[in-house]
């Protein structure tokens, strides 16, 4: 073995990562992704095999089956809402752009309410990509707390989102809508996870098809709108809270895709001097 090969270390570099030239501040907003990453309940796990190795071919090139719900990505309308567009198909100044940082703690089994957004800063603009923290991301993990016991979005606060004008809205939870609107409680083929319903109404005292009668009515309500979501919004989120800052965080060019996973990343410039340039003659 060459001694001057070193094993590759996968740990990343901590946010931020500063350009030299400009300034410019790079944020690391996903969750890792791979082998082992969280799955939804009732979803398979990634699956990543070496289909050619260094070890016999002297290259490596790997095969993954996925479900592209997994990790830190981002829902087409094409998801929810038949007939409608799918990932490839939306504009790419979708995933590009303005957008705010909004700190909205919740608890479990808690509600983000249009009063919350309201009330949150930076506040809103036309146009904004944005995202809400609920602090749910610090449990991300095969867990039925990560998966079944965290906040969501009261379907009145996606309308509130689309009033605003927002163009892409992320959470950081596994869903936009409350778990005990999902698939995970008695909606559509469910419940996925059987304890959450009997679990839920011991705790609280309350009656869950009461509470949440409908099935994804937050996501569906944004998705009807043309607005993408994205779900598991994660890394270091939390150095950027209320602050406004730009975001990316482009899909795959697959026309037909319900959803991808994608590098959300956030770019700030503390100097306020830094500007992207239009590309037009001057």
């Amino acid at each position: 073995m060459n001694p001057s090969v070193t094993r590759h270390e996968p740990t990343p570099a901590s946010s931020p990562v500063v350009d030299p030239q400009t300034g410019l501040e790079l944020y690391e907003l996903s969750h890792p992704w791979g082998h082992g990453a969280p799955a939804y309940p009732g979803y398979p796990d990634t699956r990543i095999e070496r289909s050619v190795t260094h070890a016999r071919h002297g290259v490596m090139a790997q095969r993954i089956r996925t479900v592209m719900h997994t990790g830190t990505h981002v829902n087409a309308p094409i998801h929810l809402v038949q007939r409608a567009a799918g990932i490839g198909t939306l504009p790419l100044g979708l995933f590009f752009g303005n957008g705010v940082v909004l700190d909205i703690p919740k608890e479990q089994w808690e509600l983000v309410t249009a009063a919350d957004l309201e009330s949150a800063t930076p506040a809103v603009a036309v146009g904004d990509i944005v995202l809400i923290v609920t602090g749910w991301h610090r449990r991300y993990s095969d867990s039925q707390d990560y998966f079944g016991h965290g906040p969501g979005l009261a379907p009145e606060a996606a309308l509130w989102l689309r009033d605003a004008g927002a163009k892409l809205v992320g959470v950081d939870t596994p869903y936009v809508d409350h778990p005990l609107a999902t698939q995970l409680a008695d909606h559509r083929g469910g419940p996925l996870a059987p304890y959450l319903v009997p679990r839920y109404e011991s705790e609280t005292g309350r009656v869950a098809a009461e509470d949440f009668p409908k099935l994804h009515p937050a996501h569906r309500a944004l998705l009807e709108a043309e607005i993408p979501t994205i779900e598991n919004v994660g890394g270091d989120v939390d150095l950027l809270l209320g602050k406004r800052v730009t975001i990316q965080s482009f899909p795959w060019r697959w026309p037909e895709g319900d959803a991808c996973p994608v590098r959300l990343v956030a770019l700030r410039d503390d100097r306020g001097d830094y500007r992207i340039e239009t590309g037009e003659a001057k």
